[in-house]
């Protein structure tokens, strides 16, 4: 009797059983996280009614409305979730992979910020990794200094993040508006990027792109981090390749050439907005460090830091050049190039903490110790870190709606059309995504669906909105923001 030949199995098998294992250990994993955030909730309850001094009665009754909101939210996670379940009200936002509406949902009203990503030019560009980072570090963190993530989901040709909604805008439209911030004004809005940094890093993660754009500004204009790995032009920028042919040398006539402040902060308002939705992006605030093929730390961030601290002082940043390339330049040679123009005059702890951060990376404030070695700086010392977001913010927001998006830019020529559907329609077998690249994609937050609404009317501003209570829950919506560079 012969030998029997073993049957080929084909790449579409292969991808199918990659799908199917990713699905079962997503699964058993989910299960586990669950079970564990339950136990986490049930815990955080005892520890408040304790501390509340509630009688046994009143202990009771909030055990009872927990167990109901976790029964509901067991129910709530099997319903699934589409893009026809949102009212889009306006686009904020948008990018080379998609774009950012204002939406509200229609059955609890709330107002969020949907971040849209178009599934096949994620796979082009090689981009399923930075989406599933996003989509994991935003699941994960749950803290006030993180713009919250509600829910992710997915169709046949787009990937959703549901988000909160920040109404003040970021920090790259406070600046143009402002053109410099004064010290103190500084020192608050630095000190809580720190602690938002620190956040990040506590979790073992590197943000790699601090910048104004990524600095989200909350009813009460106290800042949230966000864009966790999806920036348009941050995957391309951040590799080393990107800059193999790049010159790094400077001209033999840097130094000499005059350009006055008021010059250089007008030509980098003019190209700003335009890098900022751009897919070529700017390197304007990262380490020189992460150019290189040696590797970079968390201490990549506290450069970036300082960059965002100079430009709030001095109008512009400090290597800003009328193109990536020149800037690129400019960064590698920081010591040449890393300048304080004498027009434009701030003080001798000011000067010294953007050089404590903008410096060698082994020797860079942060390096060795974190947010404890930036509390030591004499920049910061009027700061109060333990209570910093219960102060007010130097700058006030002025907020008239929870739907208020006067902080943003517009999009006039905006597509209508909801939902997006920018491609034909597809078979599910034609997707894109097919080898099991977003498999697991599906997220919702427990108090995002146990949450019940708050204002009917979307058009009424609450009466808190800009007080010194005006949490995201205030606002109705979910609460806080959402980059607005895909």
């Amino acid at each position: 009797m012969g030998d029997v030949s073993q049957p080929e199995i084909t790449q579409f098998m292969r991808d199918k059983a990659n799908r199917s294992r990713i699905a079962i250990e997503s699964y058993y994993a989910n299960s586990v996280r669950q079970c564990v955030e339950r136990e986490n909730r049930a815990k955080k309850l005892e520890e408040e009614i304790t501390a509340k001094g509630l009688s046994e009665k009143e202990k009771e009754e909030s055990r009872q409305d927990q167990h109901a909101k976790e029964t509901d939210f067991l129910r709530l996670k099997r319903t699934r979730l589409t893009v026809t379940d949102f009212e889009s009200l306006k686009v904020i936002g948008r990018g080379a992979f998609g774009e950012v509406r204002l939406v509200q949902k229609h059955d609890t009203g709330h107002i969020y910020a949907m971040k849209i990503l178009r599934k096949a030019e994620m796979l082009e560009k090689e981009q399923t990794a930075h989406v599933r980072a996003e989509r994991d570090i935003l699941s994960e963190a749950d803290c006030e200094w993180v713009v919250k993530m509600y829910y992710s989901f997915q169709d046949l040709i787009n990937l959703y993040l549901v988000m909160e909604f920040l109404p003040g805008g970021d920090m790259m439209t406070l600046l143009i508006k402002k053109d410099t911030l004064s010290e103190e004004a500084t020192q608050f809005y630095i000190a809580e990027a720190a602690l938002a940094i620190q956040f990040i890093h506590n979790l073992d993660f590197i943000h790699r792109d601090i910048k104004p754009d990524n600095l989200l500004l909350d009813a009460r204009g106290h800042i949230k981090l966000s864009d966790f790995g999806l920036c348009t032009g941050l995957k391309k920028v951040h590799r080393t390749e990107h800059y193999r042919n790049w010159p790094s040398q400077l001209p033999p006539d840097f130094v000499s050439k005059p350009f006055e402040s008021k010059r250089k902060a007008e030509t980098w308002k003019k190209y700003r907005r335009a890098f900022a939705y751009s897919t070529v992006g700017t390197p304007d605030y990262i380490a020189p460090e992460v150019f290189q093929p040696n590797g970079y730390t968390k201490s990549c961030d506290w450069w970036s830091l300082g960059v965002i601290m100079y430009e709030m002082l001095i109008g512009y940043p400090p290597f800003c050049s009328e193109t990536p390339q020149e800037t690129y330049r400019k960064v590698v040679n920081w010591q040449q190039t890393l300048i304080f123009p004498p027009e434009q005059p701030i003080s001798v702890d000011a000067k010294a903490t953007i050089k404590r951060f903008c410096c060698e990376a082994d020797r860079r404030m942060g390096q060795n110790n974190g947010l404890e070695e930036i509390k030591q700086c004499p920049f910061f010392k009027r700061i109060d870190w333990n209570h910093i977001r219960e102060r007010p913010a130097p700058i006030k927001i002025e907020i008239r709606s929870i739907d208020d998006t006067q902080h943003f830019d517009e999009f006039p020529d905006s597509n209508p059309a909801w939902p997006i559907m920018e491609t034909p329609a597809v078979k599910p077998e034609n997707a894109p995504g097919q080898r099991g690249e977003f498999v697991d994609f599906t997220y919702k937050r427990f108090d995002g669906l146990t949450q019940k609404a708050r204002y009917s009317d979307k058009n009424r501003p609450p009466a808190n909105i800009g007080s010194a209570d005006a949490s995201p829950e205030h606002l109705q919506s979910s609460g806080g923001g959402i980059q607005t560079t895909v």
